[in-house]
C-alpha cells in the first residue's frame, strides 16, 4: 500500500503539466441533463472553502485558525498550525480536461465553483439531475477527519477545528439547502468517549451520518478489533447514525510494489472496500451492535456477490477458526453482511444483474462530484445505461429510496413522482 500523502506529493503521478508549463482550461458549461430518475448521490465531496474555519474557533485559538495562503508557484495552500498543506487539484477536476488532472496545488479560482461554494454546488446538482447529495471532506480534513487531528500535536486546536468544521457543515453547507444536502459529521478520533458524546450532540443537530476510517490502525490508532472504539460504535448504533467508510480514509491506497505505475493504485483503489467489509464483519462489531449501519463508499458493488459466495463457502471453517462461533451470532456471516452493510455503485453496469444476490435494499448510487471518478454532468445518462432494464420498483430503491431510508433524508412527494419537480 502507499500513503495518500506520498501520492499527493508526487506531482508526476499524473501526466498534467506542472509549474510554469501548467495550464488551466475550463470546459464550456454543460446543458441541463434530461431527468429520467429521482437520484440521491451518496458519495460526493467538498473542497473546504477559505472561510470554513473563520470565526468558528474559540477566541484564545483565533490566531491559529486554518487559512489559505498564496504560494510561489501561483497555487494556494492551507496553513494549519504553521504547517502548509496543499490544496490538491485532484480533489476538484470536474469542468476541466482530463489532461489537466494532477496533484499540483491549485487556486480556488482554478476549480469549478461548485467544488467549494454551496450555491454553485446546487446549480451543478441541478444540471446533473441530482436531487440530494451526501458530501465527504477532501484533502484538508481527510476523508475521516484524520488530518485535522494528526497534523498538529495540540489536541485542543484539533478538537476546536473538528468542531468548527462540523459547525460549518451544519450551518453553511447542509444548512443552506437542508432538502438537498445530507448532513454528515467528522468523527473525533483521539478519544472514543468524547467521540461518542459528540455523535449524540450532533444527532440532536440533525446529523444522521459520520465518517470513520476503514482501518484506523493504519493511522496509528487502535484497530477495530481492540474494543477501543466500542463507545463510539455504541453511540452510532443507538442513535441510528450511519458509519461511512470511504476508501482511502485510512490515509493509504492499495498498491503492489514500490515501482508499480500509478495505474495500479488507480485500479486497485476500490479494493479497500472489500478488505474493510471483511475486517469489520469479523471484528464482531455488527454482531455486538446489530443496529449498526455501515456504508462502504466509492468501493463499487462488483465484488459484493462474490464475497457473499465466499462467506458461505467459509461456513465449514467456523469450527476451525472459532471466531464466528464465539461471537454468539445465530445467523451466518453473509446474513449479517446483508443486514448491516450498504454499498455504493459508481459505474458498475455488469454488476446490476446480480442485484438480487447483493440485495436490492442495500445498493445506492454516487456521482463522486467533483473528483476524477465523477460521472458529472452525465450521471443521469450513466445511470440509465446501467439500470434501465431493471424492474421499476428496484430502480426506485437504487436511485433514491434506499438512501432516503438509510440516511433518514426525506424526498418531497412531488419529486418522488417527478424528477423534474426540483
Amino acid at each position: 500500500m502507499k500513503s495518500i500523502d506520498e501520492l499527493a506529493a508526487n506531482l508526476n503521478f499524473a501526466t498534467a503539466k506542472t509549474g510554469d508549463e501548467r495550464s488551466v482550461t475550463f470546459l464550456p458549461d454543460p446543458t441541463r441533463a434530461p431527468r429520467r430518475y429521482t437520484v440521491i448521490s451518496v458519495d460526493d465531496h467538498i473542497v473546504e472553502s477559505p472561510d470554513t474555519f473563520t470565526g468558528r474557533l474559540p477566541r484564545r485559538l483565533a490566531d491559529r485558525t486554518p487559512r489559505v495562503v498564496d504560494i510561489d508557484d501561483g497555487g494556494q495552500n492551507w496553513v494549519y498550525d504553521d504547517r502548509e498543506l496543499p490544496n490538491v487539484g485532484f480533489n476538484a477536476v470536474v469542468g476541466r480536461p482530463v489532461s489537466e488532472y494532477g496533484f499540483e496545488p491549485v487556486r480556488f479560482d482554478e476549480m469549478c465553483c461548485g467544488a467549494w461554494d454551496i450555491h454553485d454546488r446546487i446549480k451543478d446538482m441541478d444540471l446533473n439531475g441530482i436531487y440530494a447529495s451526501f458530501n465527504f471532506p477532501s484533502f484538508l480534513p481527510g476523508f475521516a477527519g484524520q488530518r485535522l487531528q494528526q497534523v498538529t500535536d495540540d489536541r485542543d486546536l484539533a478538537l476546536a477545528c473538528v468542531r468548527a468544521r462540523n459547525a460549518w457543515h451544519h450551518e453553511v453547507w447542509a444548512g443552506s439547502y437542508p432538502d438537498r444536502i445530507i448532513a454528515r459529521q467528522l468523527s473525533w478520533l483521539l478519544d472514543p468517549e468524547l467521540g461518542a458524546t459528540m455523535i449524540s450532540e450532533n444527532v440532536e443537530r440533525g446529523f444522521h451520518a459520520v465518517t470513520f476510517s476503514e482501518n484506523p490502525a493504519l493511522l496509528g490508532l487502535p484497530s477495530i478489533h481492540s474494543g477501543h472504539w466500542d463507545p463510539m460504535i455504541a453511540a452510532r448504533a443507538e442513535t441510528g447514525t450511519v458509519v461511512n467508510l470511504h476508501i482511502g480514509c485510512s490515509g493509504s491506497s492499495p498498491s503492489t510494489t514500490e515501482d508499480a505505475p500509478p495505474d495500479v493504485q488507480g485500479v486497485l483503489f476500490f479494493a479497500y472496500a472489500i478488505s474493510a467489509a471483511v475486517d469489520w464483519l469479523y471484528s464482531g462489531l455488527p454482531s455486538k451492535f446489530p443496529d449498526l449501519r455501515i456504508c462502504l463508499s466509492e468501493g463499487g458493488i462488483g465484488w459484493v456477490a462474490g464475497l457473499l459466495d465466499r462467506l458461505d463457502h467459509m461456513l465449514s471453517y467456523h469450527a476451525m477458526y472459532g471466531t464466528w462461533a464465539s461471537s454468539g451470532e445465530r445467523v451466518t456471516p453473509a446474513e449479517v453482511f446483508t443486514r448491516n452493510f450498504w454499498f455504493c455503485a459508481v459505474e458498475d453496469k455488469s454488476s446490476f444483474v446480480q442485484c438480487d444476490r447483493i440485495g436490492v435494499d442495500n445498493i445506492m448510487l454516487e456521482a463522486d462530484y467533483p473528483h476524477c471518478d465523477s460521472t458529472w454532468p452525465h450521471t443521469q445518462e450513466a445511470i440509465h445505461e446501467q439500470i434501465a432494464d431493471l424492474p421499476q420498483g428496484v430502480i426506485r430503491k437504487i436511485t433514491w429510496e434506499n438512501a432516503s431510508r438509510l440516511y433518514r433524508h426525506p424526498v418531497l412527494p412531488e419529486v418522488q413522482r417527478n424528477p423534474e419537480a426540483f
